[in-house]
């Protein structure tokens, strides 16, 4: 994806074209925070800003928590099996009594 930058009177715009803002899933008006491209050690990155959404690619990323309450919203059948990995070994094992 790729932005022109524009003068807008003592200000400047960034230009996207209108297919990218839909990919980005932005809307009108919405602020979003850019990284420049030239900038060390960063890569450019477009995402609404003022909300804890993650975007990469113009696709949400979801927390674990999310995806639990959204499985569990949609009924037992899209809940995934519980798996049985065997007893704890090693730095598995917690000890509760630990006054650490």
């Amino acid at each position: 994806m790729e932005g022109k930058l524009e003068r807008s009177g003592e200000d400047f715009a960034v230009r996207l074209s209108a297919e990218d803002v839909r990919a980005l899933g932005l809307r009108e008006g919405q602020a979003v925070e850019v990284t420049a491209k030239d900038a060390p050690g960063t890569k450019p990155e477009t995402a609404p800003s003022g909300s804890d959404r993650r975007y990469v690619n113009g696709l949400p990323v979801y927390t674990m928590a999310e995806m639990v309450a959204e499985a569990r919203r949609l009924g037992p059948s899209f809940e995934p099996p519980t798996i049985d990995w065997g007893p704890d070994r090693g730095s598995e094992i917690i000890n509760d009594d630990d006054p650490r």
